[in-house]
């Protein structure tokens, strides 16, 4: 009588395999870590900011009694609250709640993108005469002879280390001709290659 121990008489390799209908410890300890640092994200945003995200009013509330917390063992026990309040949530809230707080970073992003532009864009103005003529090119209603004695000015002031009254100003003219567009992001980097070169 042949062995059934051996070889292919008679069962499947895969007949033993352990199968597994939910998610494995690993997994579980990697969404309960991701839940606490959405958590601990929520904690250290602006309060009303906070207030403006769609999520449970019990969650919300642990979350804003944190922010109180100064006691830094007291602030650390919070936090673990949070994360256990956080575990509570439905894949959809905390899926909500992450595309939230993904956005705020998102624009900060964009944000400080846009404001390293300008200031790019300021530094050309002060180094080279042919910058404000290729502006008032792009922006036939910029005031150009206000903008002139900005940068005369401007210079002035950082060769005679006075404080940047005038380099402000031209900021500021700057940011308000922003036009919040990729395709503008484009053309003032198109820009800076040319000046480059």
């Amino acid at each position: 009588m042949p062995n059934a121990n051996r070889g292919a008489v008679g069962f499947q390799s895969s007949e033993f395999e352990q199968k597994y209908e939910r998610p494995s410890k690993s997994q579980l300890k990697r969404e309960m870590t991701a839940l606490q640092k959405l958590g601990e994200a929520l904690v250290d945003a602006p309060r009303d900011r906070v207030k403006k995200v769609p999520m449970p009013e019990d969650v919300l509330e642990a979350i804003l009694e944190c922010q109180q917390i100064t006691s830094h063992e007291g602030r650390r026990r919070q936090l673990q609250f949070v994360g256990k309040k956080m575990r509570t949530l439905s894949e959809e809230e905390a899926a909500i709640i992450q595309k939230t707080v993904d956005g705020w970073r998102g624009t900060s992003k964009s944000e400080a993108a846009a404001l390293h532009a300008i200031e790019r864009q300021r530094e050309r103005l002060l180094a080279n005469d042919n910058a404000l003529t290729d502006l008032c090119a792009q922006h036939p209603t910029l005031n150009v002879q206000q903008l002139r004695t900005l940068i005369r000015n401007a210079r002035k002031e950082q060769a005679e280390n006075k404080p940047p009254k005038a380099y402000r100003e031209i900021f500021q003219i700057l940011k308000s001709l922003q036009v919040p567009t990729d395709d503008h992001a484009s053309d003032e980097n198109d820009e800076e290659d040319e000046n480059a070169s």
